[in-house]
């Protein structure tokens, strides 16, 4: 029963018996919406009665919902003139803009004729209905209200609240005021209890919001058929995968797409092997993903999911090229697409093309205005490119009788999304408490990073090292240069030259030792979950000794959320001269060891790492030794500009320090985005 059946039960009861007889074959038309049919109907018996106005209404309807509105609109302005008084031929007047989406212009029409009738159920109706499609939530339940008081159990009417209602908690959603979004859902029931559309925009509210628990629930509460436990099973799984539980939504993604192939249901289908493959790709499951996509393909060609299917895939295997491809095609099929319009602007972060990805992300709020997810995307931009200052505060200790503490204060400055400049002041004093002896440092350093290309970055730091031991000083310049570049898919490489003075202990800061690095690293990730890093660095020091350094690390990540990986570390270094009475400098060392890090979340705001290694290391040709180290963090996020890091690590592996010492350090760090906004500025298309 909608706003049809109101406006045929109008007519029947101002036409003639005689006449409800021969037009009830045309209103059974109308009403079971066959529009084509109905206009045929009384198209012809408009020829052989001309000016009844009935079937002259009725066709006119037929005409406007059959497609054809602006027809319809001109067909009863027609009628007014004939008719200037007609309350039912104006109400079909006003009602063809609202099928025609003319929704401003039929705005005005209805204010008026509502101030002239305002116990007139269709023209309140009729008000309220337009001025939701106008997005005017508030005032529309105000009218529909008016509307249910001049007929209170009116079916029409309620279902027109319960798509304000709808409509309204969504723009709540949007705006993030969620308590009142869920507010207005749960007072759909008053009318429709269990109604589907609310239970499935509850638990989508539930899924944003990560309340995950009532998000099932709700979908639980949504199934009243078979066929809707697929719709069911596949909310719970995206449920279970924001809950961080992959393998179960694998496990339900699977068990939904077993069951689909029952029912002949097309966008079901599409919907269910959407979320099955999007869950192999939460597992890493990629081969079988892409074996899953390639097949669909033939099944579903250009289908924008599957496009979409392929840029995930492309992004979490490394290969955000192909990504930007996907997405591009998305959006050359619906230049509208939320997925495509965010989605590219991730590829393109991910790609390094900066600029491009920030002018995607204002496109997508373009069309989809206040949207979080975007919003969130540009935050996170502004973040990386914002002016900031951090602080670094430590004590060290060790087991050589050094103590040291030491701060350093850092500014960067990003010009653009491709030009930083960074300047910084370190400081440490340090002291032996069985000599007595103490020094301290005072080093003060400027850089430029330039990007080159996109994923290419060169590098570079100058600066003067002030040492102060005792009564005696010096002051010598200090360099550090490199070249950082992805040459594949998965690899990082850093190239780089660096002038620095020891300042560990006042020992090596009163000998004025000048090392200057030659170094390569080298890191190679797969998408099976090993991963291989190495270190290479020439060493040739002011005091004629030259130092090699090979580390190598092969290690697995075992688990994504909490990250956590094991593997083997081996490291090999050799001096030229021994000087053994001053720092550490064997012939050889080598050190072989196990290790663990394992990162994640006590909360959204804070996060943890923890990273522990065991071993054995041996110096020249000294029995092997047992080595142990670790190292814990916690950083939380007081706010979008203000974070915190505190962290501790110990170690006793001999290469450790210059000196050769077990050491312990405990440090504090803080950084603060001391502006609003980086200090340029990227406008959208």
């Amino acid at each position: 029963m909608n706003r049809l059946f109101y406006v045929l039960v109008f007519v029947l009861v101002t036409v003639p018996i005689l006449g409800q007889e021969q037009l009830q074959k045309g209103f059974r038309l109308l009403e079971n919406g066959n529009f084509a049919a109905a206009e045929t109907f009384f198209e012809n018996t408009l020829k052989t009665e001309p000016t009844n106005k009935t079937a002259q209404i009725c066709y006119g309807r037929a005409v406007g919902l059959s497609g054809e509105p602006k027809k319809a609109t001109a067909l009863f302005a027609g009628l007014l003139e004939t008719y200037p008084n007609d309350f039912e031929i104006a109400l079909n007047y006003n009602e063809s803009f609202l099928w025609d989406k003319q929704y401003e212009a039929a705005k005005p029409l209805y204010a008026t004729m509502v101030a002239e009738h305002p116990k007139e159920f269709g023209a309140v109706l009729g008000y309220a209905n337009t001025l939701s499609n106008l997005k005017e939530y508030e005032k529309a339940l105000k009218w529909i209200a008016k509307a249910l008081e001049i007929e209170p159990e009116n079916p029409s009417a309620k279902v027109s609240r319960k798509f304000m209602r709808l409509g309204y908690a969504n723009q709540y959603v949007i705006d993030q005021a969620y308590d009142r979004g869920e507010a207005l859902l749960k007072e759909i029931f008053v009318d429709f209890p269990k109604d589907k559309d609310a239970l499935l925009n509850l638990a989508n509210l539930y899924l944003i919001t990560k309340q995950t628990e009532k998000a099932k629930t709700m979908y639980a509460s949504y199934v009243t058929s078979p066929i809707d436990s697929i719709t069911a099973l596949n909310g719970i799984s995206l449920a279970e995968h924001i809950a961080e539980n992959d393998k179960e939504a694998l496990a339900i993604a699977t068990s939904s797409m077993s069951k689909v192939a029952r029912f002949d249901d097309f966008e079901l289908t599409e919907r269910t092997y959407d979320r099955y493959v999007q869950a192999l790709i939460w597992n890493r499951k990629f081969g079988k993903a892409k074996k899953q996509i390639d097949s669909l393909e033939g099944a579903y060609p250009n289908r924008n999911w599957i496009h979409a299917l392929k840029a995930t895939l492309g992004l979490y295997t490394g290969d955000a090229k192909m990504s930007v491809q996907k997405y591009d095609a998305i959006l050359a099929n619906d230049s509208t697409s939320f997925d495509g319009n965010l989605g590219k602007a991730n590829a393109l972060f991910a790609s390094d093309k900066i600029i491009p990805a920030y002018k995607a992300a204002y496109q997508t709020l373009a069309i989809y205005n206040n949207q979080k997810d975007a919003k969130s995307f540009l935050e996170k931009l502004d973040a990386m490119y914002t002016p900031s200052i951090e602080e670094h505060a430590a004590y060290t200790f060790d087991n050589g009788n050094n103590v040291a503490y030491y701060t350093n204060t850092t500014a960067d400055l990003p010009l653009s999304t491709k030009f930083k400049t960074t300047v910084s002041y370190f400081y440490r004093t340090t002291e032996n408490t069985v000599t007595g002896n103490q020094a301290n440092s005072h080093v003060f350093l400027a850089g430029l990073q330039y990007k080159l290309l996109p994923k290419t970055a060169l590098k570079t730091v100058l600066g003067l090292n002030n040492s102060r031991f005792m009564t005696e000083a010096y002051t010598q310049p200090v360099l550090d240069v490199s070249l950082q570049l992805q040459p594949l898919k998965l690899q990082n490489l850093t190239l780089g030259y660096q002038r620095e003075v020891q300042n560990f202990n006042a020992d090596l800061i009163e000998r004025e030792i000048v090392q200057n690095h030659y170094g390569l690293n080298y890191n190679l990730g797969t998408n099976f979950n090993l991963g291989w890093y190495t270190q290479l660095m020439h060493t040739q020091q002011s005091d004629a000794n030259i130092r090699n350094l090979l580390f190598t690390s092969l290690y697995y990540t075992l688990m994504q959320k909490p990250a956590l990986k094991m593997g083997v570390n081996y490291q090999y270094i050799t001096f030229k001269e021994q000087l053994p009475a001053i720092y550490f400098s064997p012939e050889q060392y080598k050190a072989l060891e196990l290790f663990a890090d394992i990162r994640g979340r006590f909360s959204e705001k804070t996060s943890y790492g923890a990273s522990a290694a065991t071993g054995y290391q041996q110096v020249e040709n000294d029995p092997n030794t047992p080595i142990f180290r670790a190292e814990a963090d916690l950083k939380h996020q007081f706010s979008k500009r203000l974070s915190t890091n505190l962290y501790g690590k110990y170690s006793n592996i001999a290469s450790a320090t210059a000196a050769g010492f077990e050491f312990t350090e405990i440090g504090l760090k803080l950084k603060w985005l001391f502006l609003e906004k980086p200090l340029f500025a990227v406008q959208g298309n």
